[in-house]
């Protein structure tokens, strides 16, 4: 069985001004903490038969995981567009707009649309390539909204839309 996975789909090149700052403190951190591992590593590696050193081995891993994120964030970062200005419309649902939506038991859900590399399941930031964002894009106050979801057809309107 071959390894290769083919690509993902392509993510938005958009984010918001307080995403791009907290990946440019991301970016930042990793590489304080690449310093910390690094050094660990290489007093690990001093302490002689590095094939059964389990400090050794736990510290490469590390390292490989940080250089990972710092490569992706290397490449990801410079193509990203930071929104930061508000539609000419507040009254249309575009990129970076908090969505108050009503379901039909009357149940209110409030979400922001956000970057795919910001998004957040704790604050309900969701991604503006996600099923439910894609169809509450360019909708009015008022609107219904059907989102096709694995457990079946979710029906939301639109109660309030700010930014």
């Amino acid at each position: 069985m071959s390894r290769y996975r083919p690509p993902g789909p392509e993510k938005s090149p958009y984010i918001t001004r307080a995403g791009m700052q907290a990946l440019e403190a991301e970016q930042t951190a990793i590489w304080q903490k690449r310093r910390e591992v690094v050094a660990a590593l290489s007093a690990a590696a001093a302490e002689g038969d590095r094939s059964e050193n389990a400090e050794y081995i736990y510290r490469k891993k590390e390292l490989r995981e940080l250089d990972r994120r710092i490569r992706y964030l290397q490449k990801r970062m410079p193509e990203l567009n930071v929104v930061d200005q508000k539609p000419a419309s507040s009254e249309r649902v575009f990129f970076g707009a908090t969505v108050k939506l009503e379901d039909e038991d009357g149940a209110t859900v409030t979400y922001r649309i956000v970057g795919p590399d910001e998004f957040d399941h704790a604050q309900s930031y969701i991604s503006v390539d996600s099923p439910l964002a894609q169809s509450l894009m360019k909708r009015e106050l008022g609107d219904e909204v059907e989102v096709e979801v694995p457990r079946g057809r979710l029906v939301y309107t639109i109660v309030d839309i700010s930014y």
